[in-house]
């Protein structure tokens, strides 16, 4: 069983638009509800690609009682997340028809308690018994603490289950320093850990924090990996309009089930980009096109560069 994390997780929600102005209103011609948060979307992808996935996290109020009913159902999708008393949060995507740009409203997610926290601790520490790998995705709601992910990576290592961190700021900063086996930073973030813009100089900059692999998102100039074994750059054959809510959980998703079915990186990266551009190319946020996904799979560009430092 494949664990994901999403402390944070929402209710996506999906508007379309002819064109997106502001300060005028829009008649809006769909809308879409999806169950959401880094994590879950992980999870969903994870599933469609057949393997057996936990999801974990907070789930509270309506827009909580929401969420898991849309995860209800699912094959090979198991629900593990712990109720709060405070609301879930809501995404609004707003996709312009005309341009193919999505504008993104991110709410802050619910207060979590101490008691909440450490119910939470309690029941992944009771999954991880069962966990061939762990997925840590997305931003930490208020309440908790700032280096829950550095504690949610050292137990997972202590029980030598392989662990990929997907966040960002102070949480992704504290979570390297525990060293998880892969981070999935965008090039935004990769700067923002490291003080380097410049990609290849920022994910070995981000292994000698702690990190035991980097791959790095570059939007639609693919992946980059620095491992141990070397390094590789994934490129897919062109770029994609759409929606890209997802986009980043889809290639979350293709390294994980990658790492657990014993792929070689090449072979992991060129999943990981497919199932990006597949799901920028979905009409719904978190899913996957799947005949673009197949129809891209050997179509990806991967180079070897030389040995990482």
């Amino acid at each position: 069983m494949i664990l994901t994390v999403t402390l944070n997780t929402a209710l996506d929600i999906t508007y379309r638009v002819r064109a997106l102005r502001p300060r005028t209103s829009h008649r809006v011609s769909a809308v879409t509800e999806r169950a959401g948060g880094k994590g879950v979307n992980v999870a969903r992808v994870l599933a469609a690609l057949g393997h057996e996935v936990t999801v974990t996290g907070f789930a509270g109020g309506t827009t909580g009682r929401t969420v898991r009913d849309r995860l209800a159902g699912t094959p090979r999708l198991a629900d593990a997340l712990v109720p709060v008393a405070g609301q879930t949060r809501r995404t609004i995507a707003v996709v312009d028809h005309v341009s193919g740009d999505t504008t993104q409203l991110n709410e802050p997610g619910p207060q979590i308690s101490p008691v909440e926290w450490g119910d939470f601790l309690d029941r992944y520490e009771e999954l991880l018994s069962s966990a061939s790998a762990v997925a840590l995705c997305g931003s930490l709601p208020p309440g908790v603490p700032v280096g829950a992910y550095a504690n949610l990576v050292r137990g997972a290592r202590a029980r030598g289950i392989p662990v990929l961190l997907d966040t960002s700021g102070a949480p992704l900063r504290r979570g390297v320093a525990a060293r998880p086996d892969i981070i999935k930073p965008n090039s935004d973030e990769l700067a923002e850990l490291t003080g380097a813009h410049e990609p290849l100089r920022a994910t070995q900059d981000a292994r000698r924090r702690g990190a035991h692999t980097v791959v790095a998102s570059l939007g639609p100039k693919g992946l980059l990996a620095v491992t141990p074994e070397g390094r590789w750059h994934a490129v897919p054959p062109a770029r994609f309009r759409g929606n890209p809510t997802g986009a980043g959980d889809s290639a979350v998703a293709g390294l994980l089930s990658g790492l657990v079915e014993h792929l070689t990186w090449p072979a992991r990266l060129t999943r990981a980009v497919a199932l990006s551009a597949a799901t920028v190319r979905a009409p719904v946020a978190g899913e996957f096109d799947r005949e673009t996904y197949e129809e891209l799979l050997p179509r990806i560009a991967v180079t070897e560069e030389a040995s990482a430092a």
